[in-house]
């Protein structure tokens, strides 16, 4: 196992320092609260000559995708930062990143799209992009943002896939945290070099990027394409497992805490899973058997695993940080129903649609939360949609 170096970072300084360990051959950026700081600290380490990085200065985030993708398609090692309505201006580049199969990864910094206009932290900016073809990684805390960059890396240029690494805005973005980074040699051996198969400088062997592509052939280039995301999920286990291998940190498609023995469970991604838990602790304390599921991987979607890890429990709450707009329920609740369907378990499923533009979420809101579980577990009747900690 390799040692490690405890420091004090935030999640947005996290992002970065893993950018500056992996020294990517290009990184193409443009700034927007509260990711900001993720290109520009990186763009510090360019100027002090720590990376070997080609910082490129963008006119928007559009340009910046674009410019990713030439540098990925070139053969060059590629990545990028941004948030909310900077991952909306970069959505059309985001689906020909994905159908070139570049492995460009993002390191997007949750925040609420508007209108109305809002910094803060929602998961719309994600959610709206989560059937653009990338992988999608939420991480809880600044560890788990750094160790989910370092992982990225070697999952995209694996599976061929890009990948998205998402904190949670200002929360974990502009949080100090304690957290425990690699040596620049560790981190180095770990990503190993970027030796790309199929490449537009690679003169021995000419290749077309960007080709037209009708009725005679898109269907089965984008069977393909459905085909690798699938299986990309073992991809992401293998680096994991060796990522624990050196480090002791275990990561996996979710996080079952507090899961053995449980009735009644919460489903939370990103940062809410840490308040989660303090509550589920509480809880487990008080004789009541509650626990929590953490997805860590949402594209693709593990859906299998987790209808397995829900199979035995009585009462599900599903917490939504976005809505999908009169699809009745929040994106992550629609796939967990769907996953249960599926597998043929019938289970009581609530949705809860909670902190969109930053609105705090409580010890208190997710103690009413299972307290709800509770009733529903037991036949009482309880909202299977409800809006949690807004004023109506």
């Amino acid at each position: 196992m390799v040692n490690s170096n405890i420091v004090a970072r935030t999640g947005n300084e996290a992002m970065a320092e893993a950018m500056r360990q992996i020294n990517p051959d290009v990184v193409a950026a443009y700034p927007i609260t509260p990711a900001t700081e993720v290109v520009q600290i990186f763009a510090s380490y360019v100027a002090d000559g720590l990376v070997d990085t080609e910082f490129v200065p963008v006119e928007s985030e559009h340009s910046a995708m674009s410019a990713c993708i030439g540098s990925a398609a070139a053969g060059g090692r590629t990545m990028t930062g941004t948030s909310s309505q900077g991952l909306a201006l970069m959505a059309e580049m985001l689906y020909i990143a994905a159908g070139l199969r570049l492995p460009i990864v993002l390191a997007d910094v949750n925040r609420a799209l508007s209108s109305p206009i809002n910094i803060h932290c929602d998961h719309s900016d994600t959610m709206m992009v989560k059937e653009s073809g990338w992988v999608q990684i939420f991480s809880e805390n600044c560890q788990e943002a750094y160790d989910n960059m370092l992982q990225a890396i070697r999952i995209a240029e694996t599976a061929k896939i890009p990948v998205v690494v998402t904190t949670d805005g200002f929360i974990i973005s502009h949080g100090m945290e304690r957290m425990e980074m690699l040596s620049d040699a560790d981190v180095k051996k770990f990503v190993g070099e970027y030796k790309p198969e199929n490449y537009l400088l690679n003169l021995e062997k000419p290749i077309t990027i960007g080709a037209l592509d009708l009725t005679d052939y898109y269907f089965e280039h984008k069977r393909q394409q459905i085909e690798a995301i699938r299986n990309s999920k073992k991809v992401i286990l293998d680096v994991a497992k060796d990522f624990a291998a050196k480090t002791g940190r275990s990561y996996g498609l979710f996080e079952q805490y507090k899961m053995d023995g449980a009735e009644i469970a919460v489903i939370a991604m990103g940062s809410t899973a840490g308040t989660a838990k303090v509550v589920v602790n509480a809880l487990r304390k008080k004789g009541v058997k509650a626990g929590l599921i953490k997805p860590r991987v949402f594209r693709p979607f593990p859906k299998e695993e987790l209808a397995d890890a829900l199979a035995g429990l009585k009462a599900v709450a599903v917490m939504d940080r976005s809505d999908s707009m009169n699809a009745h329920e929040g994106p992550l609740c629609v796939e967990i129903k769907a996953a249960l369907f599926d597998k043929g378990v019938s289970k009581t499923v609530l949705n809860y649609v909670y902190g969109l533009g930053g609105r705090e979420i409580k010890l208190e809101d997710i103690e009413f939360v299972f307290g709800e579980l509770a009733d529903a577990a037991k036949g009482k009747p309880v909202s299977r949609v409800s809006y949690l900690g807004v004023r109506e």
